[in-house]
């Protein structure tokens, strides 16, 4: 019998080296799993803090009195005026408006001519007197001498305070198109002298036929008439502006300014509904029953007991107001069976309509020049929103930092490992080259020893 050898000469399996080298990788295929978990809880804290600053963004949407408010306009609907309030000047309260007047600017219509671009109306001189008794003249060429031509020159001269419109009457067939100047600010003391139009060689005289004089708004509020120059006015009620629409002597408007108690509870039931998104979180993370994975989930980590506990903390402190401590409890927003809180619409309207000034307080504190500012129930949130996401000593900020830190040490560990497995696999490939080289001489010497012996077997000769 021969000497028999393996299939590289060494008798070992082909992949040695490789076996050896992924035996070596266990343990940094197991670090890797270990970081993967370590990820997937920094991604849940990281979805966690994306949660708190939601309701950290609807905390400060309605941090104070002024944000949290919100107006009811009501005129009875009524279609000569339309009303819109500034929350942080108005005042609620009901008044009585009736449109006398109107407020008008100067105009004046020219006779009317067959084509607005064709009709050749000649060239010249338009010369306006404004209200100020400014003097302004305007040349017109041959180039604008039809009715789109001078209304382009009157538009385009924004000195003389005035804008040219070309019309189609509907009353004209044969010359239908005409020219309508008016200046650019209304009320009785903005009269002016309209353009005297010296224009030569046209194929029909351009006049002035009609005009119109400016005029003042008149409206009464409460009983009392007042003059303004425009229809638009914004110093009639504080904080208020009311369009003038149509005049009608004798129609009486009832204009009602309240809080808007249905926007404000919206306000609220959004700042609820962040943080009952925060509360489910917390409460799915903390569903744990023999199938839950712990060291991939937050369940049972003292990060959520700490926001939880801060957050019911938050609802059931008491808050100074000036008529006594208030819960937010009391204004309607309570914790159900279920772990998550409810907002009761109906009784926060309520205290709203009973008492805005208790309930803003309760919810938004008190400032006063003696003792400065004290906390409602928005700021004490917003306080315990600020410990959890504060950079960089906040509960959250920690939490995430310290399982960053677990997975570096962990890529650490793996990097290290993996440079002595890449150095191990190079030491046993050079071994491996030095025993294959060896055994191949060995077998080269068995076989010239062989055919010294005559072919026989030179072990059994031996033997």
């Amino acid at each position: 019998m021969g000497i028999a050898f393996g299939s590289i000469n060494s008798g070992l399996p082909k992949d040695i080296v490789q076996q050896i080298v992924e035996a070596e990788k266990i343990p940094v295929k197991q670090m890797e799993a270990r970081k993967g978990k370590v990820e997937d809880k920094k991604a849940l804290v990281s979805e966690l803090t994306k949660l708190i600053e939601g309701m950290r963004g609807e905390i400060l949407k309605n941090k104070n009195a002024r944000s949290l408010r919100e107006l009811a306009v009501d005129t009875g609907g009524s279609k000569n005026i339309a009303v819109t309030a500034d929350k942080n000047v108005a005042e609620t309260g009901e008044h009585q408006l009736e449109v006398v007047q109107l407020a008008q600017k100067s105009s004046a219509m020219t006779n009317g001519v067959e084509d607005k671009d064709k009709t050749y109306l000649g060239v010249g001189y338009i010369r306006a007197v404004l209200s100020n008794g400014d003097e302004k003249e305007i040349y017109v060429d041959e180039e604008h001498a039809n009715l789109t031509g001078i209304a382009k020159l009157i538009n385009n001269a924004p000195d003389i305070g005035m804008k040219a419109n070309v019309v189609n009457d509907g009353k004209d067939e044969d010359e239908p198109w005409r020219l309508i100047i008016s200046l650019n600010e209304g009320g009785e003391t903005q009269q002016a002298e309209f353009p005297y139009l010296y224009l030569v060689d046209g194929e029909v005289d351009l006049v002035f036929e009609q005009e119109r004089a400016s005029q003042d708004a008149k409206i009464k509020i409460n009983g009392f008439e007042i003059e303004k120059p425009s229809n638009k006015i914004t110093d009639l009620i504080p904080g208020v502006t009311v369009d003038l629409k149509k005049a009608k002597p004798g129609e009486e408007i009832t204009l009602q300014i309240t809080e808007d108690v249905q926007k404000i509870g919206g306000k609220i039931t959004s700042l609820v509904d962040s943080m009952n998104a925060v509360l489910k979180f917390i409460k799915e993370q903390n569903s744990l029953d023999e199938k839950s994975d712990t060291s991939r989930t937050l369940g049972g980590d003292l990060t959520l007991t700490t926001i939880e506990s801060r957050m019911r903390s938050t609802v059931f402190t008491p808050i100074m107001t000036s008529t006594g401590p208030v819960r937010i409890g009391d204004l309607g927003v309570t914790f159900q069976r279920d772990g998550f809180l409810k907002l009761d619409q109906a009784k926060f309207e309520g205290m709203i309509a009973k008492d805005f000034k208790a309930v803003t307080e309760a919810l938004t504190g008190i400032y006063s020049l003696e003792k400065g500012k004290t906390n409602g129930f928005i700021d004490n949130l917003e306080d315990a929103a600020k410990l959890l996401l504060a950079t960089p000593n906040g509960i959250l900020t920690t939490r995430k930092s310290g399982l960053q830190n677990q997975i570096s040490q962990i890529d650490r560990q793996i990097a290290t490992r993996q440079r002595v497995i890449a150095q191990k696999e190079e030491v046993l490939k050079a071994k491996f080259a030095r025993l294959e080289e060896t055994i191949s001489k060995i077998k080269g010497q068995g076989a010239g020893l062989a055919g010294l012996t005559g072919g026989g077997n030179p072990v059994q000769q031996l033997g």
